[in-house]
């Protein structure tokens, strides 16, 4: 049996939103999960139930607040605080939020008359943005600043006591969290920014990076300045996990195309039915947010 890691990071993806059932850019327009998408997020919660995690992190934004709710709801008594940053929202796609996104820009057409006419089509390259959007460039700065601000003191904390089997749960987006595990993983000892992609999640995925004091024994703490950290070995030891969604079929009659209502009381209300059976997606993934589910290749 290998080693506690000092700290786990599970990085989890927020369930089905209604926004994810059309083509639009969903960035920080705030949809709520779909029906479908809340009984994702509870498969998930019962999937992650023996996990203690020490602590959940979550985007502010309802899809993955609500993810991150159920997670929390089948977490153990007492169960660990919840809470919300910005930092941990999706790209912001600026004047193309909520708008319908392509695939193929249209020939002979410069990307600034297409967004004159307002037509908002897939970007190929890290620096480019719709205007008042975050590029993939800025992303990566705003996850850097999360995982300084939010990630880097439970490994350090665990560093300074000896400590082990921190367990902390992000709940984010599919492209925050493919910006998010390099950043975490350019800081290993190595230096070296790994170069495989992180993306594609499906819906309630999840991907999980262990992280350790290089050289350090289990239980001995490690002093050093705030200015001069230990040298830490980190390694992603699981990518785009939802073996639970195997248990979570996609209601016919366009179910997942409901919004989520969390007052609901009746089951009839909660699983919805009556309706023509619809053509369904594979389970899991979504049609929104381009770039992420169909692994567009970026310069």
């Amino acid at each position: 049996m290998s080693p506690t890691a000092a700290v786990t990071f599970t990085f989890i993806r927020h369930g089905e939103s209604t926004d994810n059932l059309r083509d639009v850019w969903a960035g920080w327009k705030d949809a709520p999960l779909s029906i479908h998408g809340m009984n994702q997020a509870k498969a998930l919660g019962e999937s992650l139930s023996s996990i203690r995690f020490t602590a959940i992190n979550a985007s502010p934004l309802k899809r993955a607040l609500w993810t991150a709710q159920a997670v929390h709801n089948a977490q153990q008594e007492p169960k660990p605080p919840l809470t919300t940053s910005p930092l941990l929202r999706e790209q912001h796609w600026g004047v193309a939020e909520g708008q319908p996104w392509t695939m193929q820009p249209l020939a002979g057409v410069s990307i600034e008359e297409h967004f004159a006419r307002g037509i908002y089509p897939v970007l190929h390259e890290r620096s480019q943005k719709f205007p008042e959007a975050e590029s993939l460039d800025d992303l990566a700065r705003r996850a850097d600043q999360a995982v300084e601000e939010i990630l880097m003191p439970y490994i350090l904390q665990a560093a300074r006591s000896g400590e082990r089997g921190i367990h902390v749960a992000i709940v984010s987006h599919g492209l925050c969290i493919s910006e998010l595990i390099p950043a975490l993983m350019k800081r290993d000892a190595s230096g070296i920014h790994p170069s495989c992609g992180y993306r594609g999640l499906f819906n309630t995925a999840w991907s999980r990076v262990t992280v350790n004091v290089k050289g350090a024994k289990e239980g001995e703490p490690v002093e050093f300045p705030d200015n001069d950290p230990p040298h830490f070995e980190i390694r992603a030891t699981d990518l785009n996990c939802h073996e639970h969604l195997n248990k979570v079929a996609r209601q016919k009659g366009g179910i997942g195309r409901a919004a989520y209502d969390p007052k609901q009381q009746e089951i009839r209300a909660f699983f919805g039915g009556g309706a023509t059976a619809q053509p369904q997606t594979e389970e899991g993934r979504s049609e929104s947010n381009a770039r992420d589910e169909s692994e567009v290749d970026i310069q």
